[in-house]
Protein backbone atom coordinates (compact mmCIF):
# COMPACT_ATOMS: atom_id res chain seq x y z
CA UNK A 1 0.00 0.00 0.00
CA UNK A 2 1.49 3.69 -1.15
CA UNK A 3 2.16 5.88 2.10
CA UNK A 4 -0.44 8.59 2.14
CA UNK A 5 0.71 11.95 2.97
CA UNK A 6 -1.12 13.36 6.06
CA UNK A 7 -2.48 16.79 5.61
CA UNK A 8 -3.64 18.73 8.68
CA UNK A 9 -5.42 21.70 8.67
CA UNK A 10 -6.33 22.15 12.52
CA UNK A 11 -2.60 21.31 13.76
CA UNK A 12 -2.16 24.46 15.58
CA UNK A 13 -3.42 26.19 18.96
CA UNK A 14 -4.09 24.61 22.81
CA UNK A 15 -5.22 21.37 23.10
CA UNK A 16 -8.78 23.07 24.50
CA UNK A 17 -8.51 24.94 20.88
CA UNK A 18 -8.16 21.86 18.52
CA UNK A 19 -11.07 20.10 20.36
CA UNK A 20 -12.99 23.10 19.91
CA UNK A 21 -12.34 22.79 16.26
CA UNK A 22 -13.02 19.61 16.01
CA UNK A 23 -16.63 19.68 17.76
CA UNK A 24 -17.21 22.67 15.37
CA UNK A 25 -16.48 20.21 12.04
CA UNK A 26 -18.56 17.61 13.51
CA UNK A 27 -21.42 19.64 14.50
CA UNK A 28 -21.61 21.65 11.38
CA UNK A 29 -24.55 19.83 9.41
CA UNK A 30 -26.37 19.51 12.41
CA UNK A 31 -29.85 21.19 13.09
CA UNK A 32 -29.25 24.30 14.60
CA UNK A 33 -31.09 23.20 17.69
CA UNK A 34 -28.55 19.28 18.16
CA UNK A 35 -25.80 22.15 17.34
CA UNK A 36 -26.68 23.92 20.08
CA UNK A 37 -27.37 21.22 22.43
CA UNK A 38 -24.22 19.49 21.28
CA UNK A 39 -22.09 22.63 21.81
CA UNK A 40 -22.87 23.45 25.52
CA UNK A 41 -22.35 19.69 26.54
CA UNK A 42 -18.89 20.46 24.75
CA UNK A 43 -18.39 23.52 27.40
CA UNK A 44 -19.43 21.46 30.54
CA UNK A 45 -16.93 19.13 30.04
CA UNK A 46 -13.88 21.33 29.32
CA UNK A 47 -15.58 23.80 31.90
CA UNK A 48 -13.19 24.16 35.15
CA UNK A 49 -11.17 26.45 36.86
CA UNK A 50 -8.09 23.79 35.94
CA UNK A 51 -6.34 24.02 32.62
CA UNK A 52 -7.78 20.82 30.57
CA UNK A 53 -3.95 20.26 29.03
CA UNK A 54 -3.52 19.08 33.06
CA UNK A 55 -6.69 16.88 32.96
CA UNK A 56 -5.79 13.69 31.51
CA UNK A 57 -9.54 12.41 32.56
CA UNK A 58 -11.07 15.40 31.19
CA UNK A 59 -9.73 15.43 27.76
CA UNK A 60 -10.51 11.69 27.23
CA UNK A 61 -13.84 12.88 28.11
CA UNK A 62 -13.41 15.21 25.50
CA UNK A 63 -12.25 13.14 22.78
CA UNK A 64 -14.89 10.90 23.70
CA UNK A 65 -17.60 13.26 23.14
CA UNK A 66 -16.13 14.35 19.53
CA UNK A 67 -15.72 10.65 18.15
CA UNK A 68 -19.41 10.14 19.46
CA UNK A 69 -20.21 12.91 17.64
CA UNK A 70 -18.12 12.13 14.42
CA UNK A 71 -21.11 9.87 12.28
CA UNK A 72 -20.54 10.59 8.67
CA UNK A 73 -17.25 12.29 7.46
CA UNK A 74 -19.19 15.84 7.26
CA UNK A 75 -19.68 18.15 4.66
CA UNK A 76 -16.29 20.28 4.40
CA UNK A 77 -14.04 19.44 1.75
CA UNK A 78 -11.45 16.66 0.51
CA UNK A 79 -8.62 18.92 2.95
CA UNK A 80 -10.99 19.44 5.57
CA UNK A 81 -12.16 16.18 5.65
CA UNK A 82 -8.74 14.78 5.72
CA UNK A 83 -7.53 17.08 8.61
CA UNK A 84 -10.39 16.05 10.38
CA UNK A 85 -9.25 12.91 10.88
CA UNK A 86 -5.95 13.32 11.13
CA UNK A 87 -6.32 15.45 14.00
CA UNK A 88 -8.72 13.06 15.70
CA UNK A 89 -6.59 10.07 15.08
CA UNK A 90 -3.55 11.64 16.72
CA UNK A 91 -5.12 12.86 19.71
CA UNK A 92 -6.66 9.40 20.42
CA UNK A 93 -3.28 7.65 19.73
CA UNK A 94 -2.14 9.95 22.32
CA UNK A 95 -4.39 9.85 25.04
CA UNK A 96 -4.86 5.89 24.92
CA UNK A 97 -2.82 2.74 24.95
CA UNK A 98 -3.14 1.49 21.37
CA UNK A 99 -3.57 -2.13 23.04
CA UNK A 100 -6.58 -0.84 25.17
CA UNK A 101 -10.24 -1.39 25.51
CA UNK A 102 -11.02 2.00 25.06
CA UNK A 103 -9.19 2.91 22.09
CA UNK A 104 -10.51 -0.29 20.19
CA UNK A 105 -13.87 0.76 20.46
CA UNK A 106 -13.20 4.27 18.92
CA UNK A 107 -11.40 2.97 16.22
CA UNK A 108 -14.19 0.31 15.33
CA UNK A 109 -16.68 3.25 15.59
CA UNK A 110 -14.86 5.00 13.33
CA UNK A 111 -14.16 2.51 10.68
CA UNK A 112 -17.88 1.98 10.84
CA UNK A 113 -18.31 5.73 9.94
CA UNK A 114 -15.47 5.43 6.98
CA UNK A 115 -17.19 1.99 5.33
CA UNK A 116 -20.88 3.40 5.59
CA UNK A 117 -19.96 6.79 4.89
CA UNK A 118 -20.86 7.68 1.03
CA UNK A 119 -19.35 10.98 0.35
CA UNK A 120 -18.91 12.90 -3.21
CA UNK A 121 -14.34 12.66 -2.47
CA UNK A 122 -14.30 8.81 -2.90
CA UNK A 123 -10.91 8.74 -2.65
CA UNK A 124 -10.25 10.90 0.95
CA UNK A 125 -11.96 7.59 2.45
CA UNK A 126 -8.80 5.55 1.14
CA UNK A 127 -5.95 8.53 2.56
CA UNK A 128 -8.13 8.74 6.05
CA UNK A 129 -7.83 5.35 5.99
CA UNK A 130 -4.41 4.88 5.02
CA UNK A 131 -3.21 7.69 7.33
CA UNK A 132 -5.09 5.82 10.46
CA UNK A 133 -3.08 2.52 8.97
CA UNK A 134 0.19 4.20 9.08
CA UNK A 135 0.02 5.95 12.08
CA UNK A 136 -0.71 3.03 14.56
CA UNK A 137 2.48 1.34 15.44
CA UNK A 138 3.47 -1.96 13.24
CA UNK A 139 3.43 -4.32 15.52
CA UNK A 140 -0.64 -3.44 16.52
CA UNK A 141 -3.63 -5.61 16.13
CA UNK A 142 -5.53 -2.24 15.53
CA UNK A 143 -3.78 -3.04 11.96
CA UNK A 144 -6.02 -5.66 10.93
CA UNK A 145 -9.22 -3.81 11.44
CA UNK A 146 -8.02 -0.88 9.70
CA UNK A 147 -6.89 -2.48 6.36
CA UNK A 148 -9.95 -5.06 6.54
CA UNK A 149 -11.75 -2.12 6.38
CA UNK A 150 -9.66 -0.49 3.28
CA UNK A 151 -10.15 -3.68 1.71
CA UNK A 152 -13.61 -3.88 2.01
CA UNK A 153 -14.47 -0.80 0.83
CA UNK A 154 -11.67 -0.89 -2.19
CA UNK A 155 -13.46 -4.64 -3.47
CA UNK A 156 -16.95 -2.94 -3.29
CA UNK A 157 -15.94 0.04 -5.43
CA UNK A 158 -13.94 -2.33 -7.62
CA UNK A 159 -10.78 -0.73 -6.93
CA UNK A 160 -8.14 -2.82 -5.52
CA UNK A 161 -5.57 -1.68 -7.76
CA UNK A 162 -5.26 1.21 -5.16
CA UNK A 163 -4.60 -0.58 -2.68
CA UNK A 164 -1.01 -1.78 -4.99
CA UNK A 165 -1.27 -4.87 -2.57
CA UNK A 166 1.51 -7.23 -2.46
CA UNK A 167 2.11 -10.80 -0.99
CA UNK A 168 5.12 -9.78 0.47
CA UNK A 169 3.80 -6.68 2.33
CA UNK A 170 1.15 -9.10 3.30
CA UNK A 171 3.52 -11.69 4.59
CA UNK A 172 5.13 -8.57 6.58
CA UNK A 173 2.11 -7.77 8.19
CA UNK A 174 1.37 -10.68 9.41
CA UNK A 175 4.64 -11.51 10.94
CA UNK A 176 4.55 -8.20 12.60
CA UNK A 177 0.75 -7.47 13.59
CA UNK A 178 -0.35 -9.00 17.60
CA UNK A 179 -2.81 -10.95 16.09
CA UNK A 180 -3.67 -14.50 16.81
CA UNK A 181 -2.93 -17.45 14.25
CA UNK A 182 -6.95 -17.51 13.86
CA UNK A 183 -7.13 -13.67 12.73
CA UNK A 184 -4.17 -14.07 10.41
CA UNK A 185 -6.04 -16.97 8.40
CA UNK A 186 -9.44 -14.64 8.95
CA UNK A 187 -7.25 -11.70 6.83
CA UNK A 188 -6.04 -13.93 4.14
CA UNK A 189 -9.36 -15.21 3.40
CA UNK A 190 -10.77 -11.82 3.21
CA UNK A 191 -8.41 -11.05 0.32
CA UNK A 192 -8.97 -14.01 -1.59
CA UNK A 193 -12.57 -13.05 -1.50
CA UNK A 194 -11.59 -9.48 -2.52
CA UNK A 195 -10.07 -10.45 -5.14
CA UNK A 196 -12.78 -12.79 -6.17
CA UNK A 197 -15.62 -10.27 -6.07
CA UNK A 198 -13.54 -8.01 -8.09
CA UNK A 199 -12.97 -10.42 -10.96
CA UNK A 200 -8.99 -11.54 -10.21
CA UNK A 201 -9.45 -14.86 -9.73
CA UNK A 202 -5.67 -15.73 -10.66
CA UNK A 203 -4.66 -13.16 -7.81
CA UNK A 204 -7.21 -15.01 -5.74
CA UNK A 205 -5.54 -17.97 -6.32
CA UNK A 206 -1.98 -17.08 -4.55
CA UNK A 207 -3.46 -15.92 -1.36
CA UNK A 208 -5.74 -18.84 -1.13
CA UNK A 209 -2.43 -20.63 -1.07
CA UNK A 210 -1.33 -18.52 1.77
CA UNK A 211 -4.47 -19.04 3.17
CA UNK A 212 -5.02 -22.64 3.30
CA UNK A 213 -1.31 -23.15 4.27
CA UNK A 214 -2.53 -20.64 7.59
CA UNK A 215 -5.22 -23.49 8.81
CA UNK A 216 -4.98 -26.77 10.53
CA UNK A 217 -4.88 -29.20 7.95
CA UNK A 218 -7.23 -31.90 9.18
CA UNK A 219 -9.41 -29.27 10.40
CA UNK A 220 -13.12 -28.89 9.16
CA UNK A 221 -12.06 -25.11 7.62
CA UNK A 222 -8.58 -26.66 6.60
CA UNK A 223 -10.57 -29.44 4.09
CA UNK A 224 -12.60 -26.70 3.02
CA UNK A 225 -10.19 -24.52 1.98
CA UNK A 226 -7.96 -27.40 0.35
CA UNK A 227 -11.14 -28.29 -1.79
CA UNK A 228 -11.87 -24.75 -3.00
CA UNK A 229 -8.42 -24.05 -3.63
CA UNK A 230 -8.24 -26.97 -6.13
CA UNK A 231 -11.22 -26.04 -7.64
CA UNK A 232 -10.28 -22.67 -8.32
CA UNK A 233 -6.49 -24.07 -9.32
CA UNK A 234 -8.52 -26.42 -12.18
CA UNK A 235 -10.79 -23.57 -13.29
CA UNK A 236 -8.35 -21.31 -13.72
CA UNK A 237 -7.22 -21.37 -17.66
CA UNK A 238 -3.67 -20.22 -17.41
CA UNK A 239 -2.80 -22.15 -14.20
CA UNK A 240 -0.63 -25.02 -15.30
CA UNK A 241 1.66 -25.29 -11.94
CA UNK A 242 -0.16 -27.44 -9.60
CA UNK A 243 2.53 -28.66 -7.32
CA UNK A 244 2.64 -25.67 -4.96
CA UNK A 245 -0.94 -26.88 -3.77
CA UNK A 246 -0.10 -30.33 -3.95
CA UNK A 247 2.56 -29.76 -1.37
CA UNK A 248 0.60 -28.24 0.98
CA UNK A 249 -0.72 -30.47 4.08
CA UNK A 250 -4.70 -29.95 4.29
CA UNK A 251 -4.87 -30.58 0.47
CA UNK A 252 -3.09 -33.57 0.71
CA UNK A 253 -5.30 -34.77 3.80
CA UNK A 254 -8.23 -34.43 1.30
CA UNK A 255 -6.92 -37.49 -0.52
CA UNK A 256 -10.13 -38.89 -0.09
CA UNK A 257 -11.93 -36.44 -1.86
CA UNK A 258 -12.85 -36.73 -5.33
CA UNK A 259 -11.14 -33.69 -6.61
CA UNK A 260 -7.94 -34.95 -5.25
CA UNK A 261 -8.35 -37.92 -7.73
CA UNK A 262 -8.45 -35.27 -10.36
CA UNK A 263 -5.97 -33.01 -9.30
CA UNK A 264 -3.47 -36.00 -9.66
CA UNK A 265 -4.88 -36.25 -12.98
CA UNK A 266 -3.45 -33.19 -13.48
CA UNK A 267 -0.23 -33.68 -12.13
CA UNK A 268 0.86 -36.86 -13.46
CA UNK A 269 -1.11 -38.31 -16.24
CA UNK A 270 -2.66 -37.53 -19.49
CA UNK A 271 -6.29 -37.49 -21.03
CA UNK A 272 -7.08 -41.09 -21.11
CA UNK A 273 -6.67 -40.81 -17.60
CA UNK A 274 -9.01 -37.73 -17.43
CA UNK A 275 -12.14 -39.02 -19.61
CA UNK A 276 -12.00 -41.97 -17.54
CA UNK A 277 -11.85 -40.38 -13.96
CA UNK A 278 -15.07 -38.11 -15.88
CA UNK A 279 -16.86 -41.40 -16.62
CA UNK A 280 -16.34 -42.56 -12.71
CA UNK A 281 -17.57 -39.10 -11.87
CA UNK A 282 -19.92 -37.66 -14.10
CA UNK A 283 -21.49 -34.85 -11.97
CA UNK A 284 -18.57 -33.07 -10.68
CA UNK A 285 -17.70 -30.83 -12.76
CA UNK A 286 -20.86 -29.30 -12.89
CA UNK A 287 -20.93 -29.48 -8.90
CA UNK A 288 -17.66 -27.51 -8.74
CA UNK A 289 -17.96 -25.07 -11.57
CA UNK A 290 -15.71 -26.66 -14.03
CA UNK A 291 -15.93 -26.80 -17.37
CA UNK A 292 -15.05 -30.24 -19.58
CA UNK A 293 -13.90 -28.41 -22.66
CA UNK A 294 -11.21 -26.19 -20.49
CA UNK A 295 -9.99 -29.06 -18.33
CA UNK A 296 -9.32 -30.76 -21.77
CA UNK A 297 -7.26 -28.10 -23.36
CA UNK A 298 -5.11 -27.82 -20.33
CA UNK A 299 -4.88 -31.49 -19.80
CA UNK A 300 -3.54 -31.51 -23.62
CA UNK A 301 -1.45 -28.73 -22.99
CA UNK A 302 0.44 -30.47 -19.47
CA UNK A 303 0.17 -33.79 -21.74
CA UNK A 304 2.39 -31.72 -24.58
CA UNK A 305 4.76 -30.44 -22.22
CA UNK A 306 5.39 -33.34 -20.18
CA UNK A 307 6.46 -34.87 -23.95
CA UNK A 308 8.79 -32.35 -24.11
CA UNK A 309 10.47 -32.45 -21.14
CA UNK A 310 11.60 -36.19 -22.45
CA UNK A 311 12.73 -34.73 -26.02
CA UNK A 312 14.99 -31.71 -24.77
CA UNK A 313 17.56 -31.27 -27.11
CA UNK A 314 15.97 -33.34 -29.46
CA UNK A 315 13.19 -33.34 -32.25
CA UNK A 316 9.99 -34.24 -31.53
CA UNK A 317 7.60 -36.08 -34.59
CA UNK A 318 4.32 -34.68 -35.02
CA UNK A 319 2.96 -37.87 -35.21
CA UNK A 320 3.90 -38.76 -31.55
CA UNK A 321 2.18 -35.13 -30.51
CA UNK A 322 -0.55 -36.28 -32.61
CA UNK A 323 -1.09 -39.63 -30.97
CA UNK A 324 -0.56 -38.40 -26.87
CA UNK A 325 -3.08 -35.60 -27.39
CA UNK A 326 -5.23 -37.90 -29.34
CA UNK A 327 -5.75 -34.99 -32.25
CA UNK A 328 -5.07 -34.91 -36.60
CA UNK A 329 -1.93 -34.48 -37.55
CA UNK A 330 -2.73 -31.30 -38.61
CA UNK A 331 -3.60 -29.77 -35.47
CA UNK A 332 -0.25 -30.61 -34.24
CA UNK A 333 1.15 -27.16 -35.30
CA UNK A 334 -1.70 -25.43 -33.79
CA UNK A 335 -1.54 -27.10 -30.44
CA UNK A 336 2.42 -26.58 -30.39
CA UNK A 337 2.46 -22.77 -30.65
CA UNK A 338 -0.77 -22.94 -28.13
CA UNK A 339 1.50 -24.62 -25.67
CA UNK A 340 4.99 -22.27 -26.68
CA UNK A 341 2.22 -19.17 -26.01
CA UNK A 342 1.62 -20.38 -22.44
CA UNK A 343 5.41 -20.66 -21.16
CA UNK A 344 5.26 -24.04 -20.79
CA UNK A 345 8.05 -24.99 -23.81
CA UNK A 346 9.65 -23.18 -26.55
CA UNK A 347 10.74 -24.90 -29.44
CA UNK A 348 11.15 -24.43 -33.49
CA UNK A 349 8.65 -26.27 -35.60
CA UNK A 350 9.64 -27.58 -38.40
CA UNK A 351 7.16 -28.67 -41.15
CA UNK A 352 10.00 -30.17 -44.08
CA UNK A 353 10.82 -32.84 -40.98
CA UNK A 354 7.69 -32.99 -39.18
CA UNK A 355 8.67 -32.49 -35.90
CA UNK A 356 9.15 -30.03 -33.06
CA UNK A 357 12.97 -29.17 -31.65
CA UNK A 358 12.46 -28.39 -28.25
CA UNK A 359 14.63 -26.29 -26.79
CA UNK A 360 12.95 -25.77 -23.15
CA UNK A 361 10.08 -27.26 -21.54
CA UNK A 362 8.59 -27.43 -18.09
CA UNK A 363 8.04 -30.27 -15.90
CA UNK A 364 4.73 -30.95 -13.84
CA UNK A 365 6.38 -31.83 -10.81
CA UNK A 366 10.42 -32.09 -10.25
CA UNK A 367 10.92 -35.14 -8.16
CA UNK A 368 13.22 -38.14 -8.78
CA UNK A 369 12.67 -38.94 -11.82
CA UNK A 370 12.88 -35.44 -12.88
CA UNK A 371 16.29 -35.19 -11.40
CA UNK A 372 17.29 -38.31 -12.72
CA UNK A 373 16.46 -37.36 -16.34
CA UNK A 374 18.44 -34.04 -15.69
CA UNK A 375 21.21 -35.59 -14.50
CA UNK A 376 21.24 -37.56 -18.05
CA UNK A 377 20.94 -34.83 -20.06
CA UNK A 378 23.83 -32.91 -18.20
CA UNK A 379 26.14 -35.70 -18.36
CA UNK A 380 25.42 -35.74 -22.00
CA UNK A 381 25.66 -31.88 -22.23
CA UNK A 382 29.20 -32.14 -20.76
CA UNK A 383 30.06 -34.99 -22.89
CA UNK A 384 29.20 -32.87 -25.91
CA UNK A 385 30.78 -29.83 -25.02
CA UNK A 386 33.89 -31.69 -24.31
CA UNK A 387 34.18 -32.68 -27.80
CA UNK A 388 33.74 -29.17 -29.03
CA UNK A 389 36.35 -28.26 -26.66
CA UNK A 390 38.64 -30.57 -28.30
CA UNK A 391 37.88 -29.87 -32.17
CA UNK A 392 38.19 -26.04 -30.85
CA UNK A 393 41.45 -26.80 -29.40
CA UNK A 394 43.27 -28.90 -32.20
CA UNK A 395 41.77 -26.45 -34.70
CA UNK A 396 43.26 -23.36 -32.74
CA UNK A 397 46.86 -24.71 -32.67
CA UNK A 398 46.35 -25.63 -36.48
CA UNK A 399 45.85 -21.97 -36.72
CA UNK A 400 42.53 -23.18 -38.94
CA UNK A 401 40.08 -20.25 -38.00
CA UNK A 402 37.25 -21.71 -40.36
CA UNK A 403 36.77 -24.74 -39.00
CA UNK A 404 36.14 -23.08 -35.26
CA UNK A 405 33.81 -21.11 -37.09
CA UNK A 406 32.20 -24.32 -38.81
CA UNK A 407 32.32 -25.63 -35.20
CA UNK A 408 30.16 -22.99 -33.42
CA UNK A 409 27.97 -22.53 -36.35
CA UNK A 410 26.58 -26.29 -35.92
CA UNK A 411 26.57 -26.31 -32.27
CA UNK A 412 24.27 -22.93 -32.57
CA UNK A 413 22.05 -24.67 -35.45
CA UNK A 414 21.77 -27.63 -33.79
CA UNK A 415 20.47 -26.33 -30.38
CA UNK A 416 22.76 -28.63 -28.43
CA UNK A 417 21.87 -26.63 -25.43
CA UNK A 418 19.80 -28.40 -22.47
CA UNK A 419 17.81 -26.14 -20.78
CA UNK A 420 15.20 -26.83 -17.75
CA UNK A 421 12.47 -25.08 -15.72
CA UNK A 422 10.32 -26.96 -13.23
CA UNK A 423 6.77 -25.49 -13.08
Amino acid sequence: MATADSVSVFAEGTFEEQIQELVDYATRSSPEDERATALQSFRDIIKSEEPIEKDQERKRNALTFVLDQTKSLGGGSEQEIEGYFNLLVSHLLTLWPTDSPEIKRHVTSLLSVLASSPSEHPSVRYRVLSNLFNATPRNSALRLPIYSTLLQIAAVNGELETLRLSRKDVEQWLQEWDISREECSQFLKSIVDAFIQSGQPETAYHYTLSYVSSLPSSSPEGQSAAIDAIALALRLPSLFDFDPLFKLDAVVSAQDHELFSLLQVFLNSGLPEFRSWLESHPAVLEKYELDQAQLERKIRLLSFASLGFSHVGHDLPYSEVASVLQIELSQVEKWAIDVIRTGLLSGKLSQTTQSLRIYRSSARTFEREQWEALERRLVAWKAGLASVLEVVTSAQKRGNGSAVSEVVQQVTQTGESVQVDAA
